[in-house]
Parts: C-alpha cells; sequence; structure tokens
C-alpha cells in the first residue's frame, strides 16, 4: 500500500525528472520519483547494516575471553 507523502526537490532535479522521465520508460514521474526513493533508501540500509556489523565487532574484540586450554596446560599429553 502506497502513502502520498509530499517531498521538497530542488527545481533544476525536478525539471530534470520531468523531461526524462519518459525517455527512460518510467510510466510517470511518481514511478520515478519511487524508484529514486527506492534505490536510497535500499543504500541506506546497506550503510546501517555495516554500521551494526563494525559496531557488533568492534564490541566482541573488547570483550574478555575464556582461555578454553587453562584447564589442560601444565599436563601431559601423553599420560591422559
Amino acid at each position: 500500500m502506497l502513502i502520498p507523502t509530499k517531498i521538497q526537490i530542488d527545481k533544476k532535479i525536478y525539471e530534470f525528472i520531468k523531461q526524462t522521465h519518459k525517455k527512460l520508460h518510467y510510466r510517470s514521474l511518481s514511478e520515478y520519483m519511487r524508484e529514486a526513493v527506492n534505490t536510497k533508501v535500499e543504500e541506506d540500509r546497506k550503510r546501517l547494516r555495516e554500521l551494526k556489523r563494525i559496531a557488533a565487532m568492534e564490541m566482541i574484540g573488547r570483550a574478555p575471553y575464556d582461555n578454553l586450554f587453562e584447564s589442560i596446560e601444565g599436563e601431559d599429553f601423553e599420560d591422559r
């Protein structure tokens, strides 16, 4: 379901869209704008995911880790 909204864009951009949307085989001016907004939103979602991934990796790097070999240090493996 599409939600009608009002947006403000630069006059030069509007004139460009108005002149070229039919040359680029869009059905309407609105379809061109929807595609542009959807493309920008997808790019921003990718950027946000990347920022979250980096923050998670930094958090994992700062967390103390358990030494898994501590229980066997000093023991002789051949005697087991």
